[in-house]
């Protein structure tokens, strides 16, 4: 399939079948949360960031997320990354640990992936 930057919104019904393509029921995806960019379908998070900063992105910007199309709205994003380890930043865990960024990361994935 290989990776799509998403800059304008897609259907959930789209993004459900690239997850198929992949990884059965969940698709890798990166969110840089100051633009507002995802960018998904890569075998790794770091391909994905990797495009995202050859876009523009800054690193300190761009989170790891695991997407399942099929699950409940509120269980979809997965917070889950080896990208997401960042101590100097203070995020020491594959998880997104400060509650802001968490927000903004699911706004962005709400505007990008239409329901």
């Amino acid at each position: 399939m290989g990776i799509r930057l998403l800059k304008n919104s897609v259907d959930l019904i789209e993004v459900a079948s690239w997850a198929k393509d992949e990884f059965g029921d969940m698709i890798k995806a990166a969110v840089d949360v100051e633009r507002g960019v995802l960018a998904i379908g890569g075998g790794l998070h770091s391909d994905e960031e990797a495009m995202l900063l050859e876009d523009g992105s800054r690193q300190e910007h761009v989170w790891g997320i695991n997407f399942y199309p099929e699950k409940a709205a509120e269980e979809r994003v997965e917070f889950d990354s080896m990208i997401n380890v960042r101590p100097a930043q203070g995020n020491r865990s594959r998880g997104v640990e400060k509650p802001e960024i968490r927000a903004r990361i699911l706004q962005v994935v709400r505007e990008r992936i239409r329901s």
